[in-house]
């Protein structure tokens, strides 16, 4: 059995000490990334407890970890019993007096580095909690009134750098250059910085090109934006920067008093680097992180660029992981972060992320990159991503296999929930055999970005399997609120006992694809539609079977789907209800028409008997018309995180 070398940190401790006992702690995780290095030359075989004490540890660079252990000795750095340890890649900001601005109670400090351009943030923290800056209009949108350089021959992908607004929606506002806006179109958003603006022709010039056309997705109208630093409109609970004067100007909020509050801003851009060789064919390994908070990291957009892609893809991660293997991230949490919580790069293979909580974080929760493969994300809560990149994902997957996604709860992001894939097309891929099971996904969207939903998969899949989730509250800004997505290429999916409720656009949504198997779910309440086929081509895209489709708005079908031959889609076996009252028409025929085509053998219309549809429990009763189609009523209790004891059980 091999010896174990126990690594005791605490913020109050001497990097003098040995480390070796909770009184004779080190102070920082650098002092102790050196004693393992140390212990791993004498002792390769030695079990190494990293231990840290409560409190927050403030970084200067971000943690490396190259050295992992083999399978009977790992290296683990956990918590202390009942202590919360926070790395945090911030910095506190001390030094504040309290004055009046505008007849507003404010906290002022000095921040000379930003004065210099060395230390611009967009985040602030205080006393634990995200505080925003000043944003107009304080609610909403404003809408852009004409684009000089539109060319509408070039659809969306040639972008604009100036636009004409409307009225006095902007004007010469303080530190003019600093003020962002964030305009909003089809999946992504464009952040821009004001270079000039003439007030008598209302014609604000941007210091970079947008990434789309500045329109309203496909529509003719013109895009939503908003403005963002805007000192004029500071409101208690906000704060400025002021870059000119190496300032920093908070309101607080009514009960925080100066001299019991914490004030933390990211400093970093990662806090946490795991990183293997893989020209070298050493990957970090047998590497176990648990109970520990990241925190107060940021990555700035570089110059010139205004977004980062569909799913903020290539918005690195605050904590990421290179050619790792055997690494497992458990009960951990991932916050204020103006990133992604976790990315995966570089083949890492086997890595387990458990019960962790990613919240308020910049982009997306956990990304997994091309060729990282049978990895698990399980029992995670993922909530209150996309703050600065709106387009990031809960769980990205991009072509990789094997991959399980399964018992997360992802709530409150302005794109898409879960993403798979990464081909827009029919060729051959690697995102096959990935498992989305028993999620609970939800309030996906949020009326911010459009065509998204609450999975959204990519490209040729075989073995892909996406069953016994829930999603729901899927709500696009224009087009595209769907709660399940194959779009472009799209093939060879299981979706199989899911629900899905309560959404903008259809319920069910494919572009194009070939032989996904829609089986035995339950569908409801979409509000323009609930079921949508875009492309009708030569081949079998979609086998539809013993569902239930309920809705009480809106039409059964959207897109080209009524228009569909039997060899283009099958349809069998479903049972269909409106509770309004109106006839359910299959595109533009009755169901005895879209019968007589060759569809829907075995099929119904008839009322399913849910328990309380309106409150959203789809519970059957045991003589509902829906086991007369061959419905199998499955239950949701299990969707989402476990506790403790069935997570090991």
């Amino acid at each position: 059995m091999s010896d174990e070398f126990v690594v005791h940190v605490a913020p109050d401790g001497d990097d003098r000490a040995s480390g070796r006992s909770a009184a004779t702690a080190i102070a920082t995780p650098a002092r102790a990334l050196t004693l393992i290095r140390n212990c791993r030359k004498g002792s390769p075989d030695a079990s190494i407890r990293v231990v840290l004490a409560d409190g927050t540890y403030f970084l200067t660079s971000p943690m490396r970890l190259t050295i992992g252990g083999n399978p009977g000795a790992p290296t683990r750095w956990e918590a202390a019993p009942g202590a919360k340890p926070v790395i945090s890649g911030g910095r506190r900001i001390d030094g504040f007096v309290e004055r009046f601005v505008d007849g507003e109670r404010a906290w002022i400090a000095s921040v000379p580095e930003a004065k210099v351009g060395r230390w611009r943030f967009t985040q602030l923290i205080v006393n634990g909690e995200a505080r925003f800056r000043p944003r107009l209009p304080r609610e909403g949108y404003y809408r852009i009134e004409a684009l000089p350089d539109l060319d509408e021959a070039c659809f969306y992908r040639t972008g604009q750098y100036r636009f004409t607004y409307r009225g006095a929606d902007l004007r010469s506002f303080h530190n003019l250059p600093d003020v962002e806006v964030v305009a909003l179109s089809f999946w992504t958003e464009s952040r821009m910085w004001i270079r000039s603006l003439d007030e008598a022709q209302r014609l604000v010039v941007l210091d970079r090109e947008s990434n789309k056309n500045l329109t309203d997705d496909h529509e003719s109208g013109f895009a939503e934006y908003y403005v963002e630093n805007v000192r004029e409109a500071l409101a208690p609970g906000e704060w400025y920067l002021d870059g000119a004067e190496g300032t920093l100007i908070y309101l607080p909020l009514a009960d925080e008093r100066l001299e019991t509050a914490t004030v933390i801003a990211p400093y970093l851009e990662q806090v946490l680097i795991g990183e293997g060789y893989r020209d070298r064919h050493a990957p970090v390994r047998h590497l176990e992180i648990r109970g520990i908070t990241f925190a107060h990291a940021e990555w700035p957009l570089p110059a010139g660029d205004c977004d980062f892609g569909q799913s903020a893809y290539r918005v690195p991660g605050a904590v990421e992981l290179r050619h790792c293997e055997d690494v497992r991230l458990i009960d951990c949490t991932f916050e204020h972060l103006g990133s992604y919580g976790i990315v995966l790069l570089d083949a890492c293979r086997d890595v387990r992320i458990e019960g962790c909580h990613l919240r308020e974080l910049g982009a997306g929760g956990i990304r997994i990159w091309h060729d990282c493969n049978r990895n698990t994300v399980t029992d995670c809560e993922i909530a209150y991503g996309g703050r600065r990149f709106h387009c990031g994902v809960g769980v990205m997957v991009g072509q990789a296999c094997g991959n399980r996604i399964v018992h997360n709860h992802i709530h409150h992001l302005y794109y898409s929930g879960i993403s798979v894939g990464w081909l827009w097309n029919y060729s051959d891929g690697r995102a096959y055999g990935n498992v989305i099971e028993y999620n609970h996904v939800h309030d996906i969207g949020q009326g911010r970005l459009s065509d998204m939903g609450g999975i959204y998969t990519l490209g040729v899949s075989g073995g892909t399997r996406i069953r016994h989730n829930v999603f729901h509250d899927i709500c696009s800004r224009g087009y595209g609120g769907w709660a399940i997505y194959t779009d472009e290429g799209s093939s060879d999916i299981l979706i199989e006992n899911n629900l899905s409720y309560r959404t903008k656009s259809a319920v069910f949504h494919q572009h194009y694809g070939r032989n996904n198997q829609i089986v035995n779910n339950i569908w409801a309440c979409g509000e323009m539609e609930q079921l949508a086929l875009t492309r009708l081509e030569a081949h079998r895209s979609i086998a539809f079977e013993r569902n239930i489709v309920y809705f009480d708005s809106g039409r059964l079908f959207g897109y080209d789907l009524g228009k569909a031959t039997v060899e283009q889609v099958s349809f069998a076996n479903n049972l269909y209800y409106r509770a309004d009252g109106e006839e359910i028409r299959f595109g533009e025929l009755s169901f005895e028409a879209w019968r007589e085509k060759g569809h829907d053998r075995g099929s119904r219309i008839a009322d399913p008997g849910f328990a309380d549809p309106q409150q959203a429990d789809f519970t059957l009763s045991p003589d509902s018309p829906a086991m007369e189609v061959g419905f199998r009523p499955f239950s949701t209790r299990e969707v989402g995180p476990r506790d403790q004891a069935k997570r090991n059980a």
